[in-house]
């Protein structure tokens, strides 16, 4: 049977126990809708409840809250438990050690995420089987710093983690010792050409989006997608950490807040160019006319980002899908080739030789090996 999470945006004067009775009114009668009541998750900042029920269809759910306390809920949105646990460490009532009639969740939803990654940007003299195993170390070392910090992994490969947070300062805090860890590991292994992308921002799991944690998960690989040297964060982010009154954020010069005007045209940018990368008719002034803004804005505002010019965002946005491509083995280089949007193969070698310091043929060697 499905699973679905639902929303209810709760008026101020609703508490932890209004929720948890709420929660037990619906245990009485789920059985007549052949639904399960599994869990909740309740915020007292941002007023918003979450429950988690198995349910037939939405329909169900509905009626089962509108039948059992006239609450329903404002979004539903079918979601997987393995994820939702890898976002929110549970999927069932904590144990209830007061054995009271009521099991009180006072716990929020809301959470801190992490995109964090290696990123070669040269393979030149770049040995595979060394990297792979100082890779290994360094991954051994960040789960053990995600560990130290109560983070949750939500999707982990090679090269790259996705973590989860209830905390903004241990989400901060990780990412910094992360990045520490890192530069030792760079500099022991002389990996200069490689570098760290960290993003990090906030949300509720359920939103207009479709998805779990969509809207929150999307900011956070953005950031990360446009990080350079140092830790990119929402402006919100940078606002919860304030509000936990840790003095030392501010001047800590590894980590840069984006201001919500820089994050609206990054949101703006990346919508356009995820939805016509693959066209190679697609080209800086496209973006000009998507976003209805002059070319000299665009060029000052991506500059002002992401440190390159639009055209040359736009093509390093197809080379790094590309890569993604070829290791996933999705074709052979003249179709990876069109399918990343260049017009020609030999254009394709020339930008991604220029980009990488090999040649596609070179770098499928590199993978093989």
């Amino acid at each position: 049977m499905p699973i679905y999470m639902d929303r209810h945006d709760v008026s101020e004067d609703v508490t932890a126990e209004v929720v948890a009775k709420l929660h037990h009114e619906d245990l009485k009668i789920q059985h007549n809708y052949s639904c399960k009541g599994l869990t909740y998750w309740f915020d007292d900042v941002r007023k918003t409840a979450f429950c988690l029920i198995e349910a037939p269809d939405k329909q169900s759910l509905t009626a089962m809250h509108k039948n059992a306390h006239g609450e329903v809920p404002n979004q539903v949105i079918e979601v997987d438990a393995n994820i939702v646990e890898s976002f929110l460490g549970r999927i069932e009532d904590p144990e209830n050690f007061d054995n009271t009639e009521l099991n009180i969740i006072d716990e929020p939803a809301f959470r801190i995420i992490m995109a964090v990654g290696i990123k070669p940007y040269s393979f030149h003299n770049l040995k595979k089987e060394i990297l792979n195993v100082s890779l290994q170390k360094f991954n051994l070392s960040t789960l053990s710093t995600i560990k130290e910090f109560n983070g949750n992994v939500v999707n982990h490969s090679n090269d790259y983690f996705m973590v989860s947070f209830k905390s903004v300062s241990e989400a901060i805090k990780c990412a910094l010792k992360v990045k520490h860890n890192f530069l030792e590991w760079q500099k022991k292994n002389n990996f200069n050409n490689i570098k760290l992308k960290t993003g990090v921002s906030a949300g509720s799991p359920v939103t207009n989006a479709k998805n779990l944690f969509d809207e929150t998960v999307k900011t956070a690989e953005r950031l990360h997608h446009i990080s350079m040297a140092k830790i990119m964060i929402t402006n919100e982010i940078k606002e919860l950490y304030q509000n936990e009154k840790i003095s030392d954020f501010v001047t800590n010069n590894e980590v840069e807040p984006l201001h919500p005007d820089a994050e609206k045209f990054m949101n703006q940018l990346m919508d356009k160019l995820e939805d016509n990368w693959t066209n190679s008719d697609f080209h800086a002034i496209d973006l000009c006319k998507a976003l209805n803004i002059s070319k000299s804005k665009l060029y000052r505002k991506t500059i002002s980002l992401t440190g390159k010019s639009p055209n040359t965002f736009i093509k390093d946005f197809r080379l790094n899908r590309a890569l993604r491509y070829f290791r996933l083995k999705k074709g052979n280089i003249s179709e990876i080739a069109y399918e990343t949007g260049f017009g020609s193969p030999s254009y394709f070698t020339k930008c991604f030789q220029k980009k990488y310091g090999i040649k596609p043929t070179e770098y499928l060697e590199f993978q093989e090996n």
